[in-house]
């Protein structure tokens, strides 16, 4: 038997879904929407509708974009010489902050990890050697997560990489072990790549 109406627990039952969005948590965003006033809680519902409507990945970097491609990789100023390499866009946005790379992106969307069913083959790497196939790049920057898939991803990489006489280094140590990039600050996000290592 339901608790509360049937569009209530439903919208409890959406929110669950959420990262780091527990039941409790949810009723109580619910419980707010429910009391907001019509024109906001529309409001919301069209920025959710906009988002799925017109934000799109990036055709060069899968980097999020409302055009083909993003802004990043059309701006002439930034060094093509230079992919830095993420997981996820959000990744992109915390590397932007610290100031200090100047290069472009490359997003694989996601990390290797057997246990949850990820290999090689779900990830972008085939699209990361297409883009070096041209010859202009001289370096690969992994800025993977620091925990165990991330690891598993710039090791991947590097022997992916190597073979085609392209330099790749690892971001340094510096962030947290087992922690997010977009959790760290920009002065330890900065220093990481200033300190970045040859794999």
């Amino acid at each position: 038997m339901a608790f509360y109406a049937a569009p209530l627990e439903n919208l409890i039952e959406k929110l669950c879904g959420l990262p780091g969005i527990g039941p409790k948590s949810a009723q109580r965003i619910a419980f707010h929407l429910l009391s907001t006033p019509r024109r906001e809680a529309m409001e919301l519902a069209r920025a959710v509708v906009d988002l799925k409507e017109k934000i799109r990945f990036c055709s060069i970097c899968f980097n999020i974009s409302e055009e083909e491609t993003c802004g990043i990789c059309l701006d002439e100023r930034r060094e093509s010489s230079l992919i830095c390499v993420l997981e996820e866009p959000k990744d992109v946005l915390a590397i932007e902050r610290t100031g200090r790379f100047r290069g472009r992106y490359h997003v694989l969307g996601g990390a290797i990890s057997p246990i949850d069913g990820i290999g090689p083959e779900e990830l972008r790497f085939r699209e990361l050697v297409e883009r070096l196939r041209g010859g202009s790049v001289i370096e690969i920057i992994v800025a993977t997560n620091p925990n165990a898939e991330g690891e598993a991803t710039a090791l991947y990489l590097a022997q992916l990489i190597k073979p085609l006489g392209v330099k790749v280094t690892r971001i340094a140590s510096g962030l947290p072990v087992g922690g997010d990039l977009e959790y760290a600050d920009e002065v330890t996000l900065g220093r990481a790549m200033d300190g970045r290592t040859e794999l």
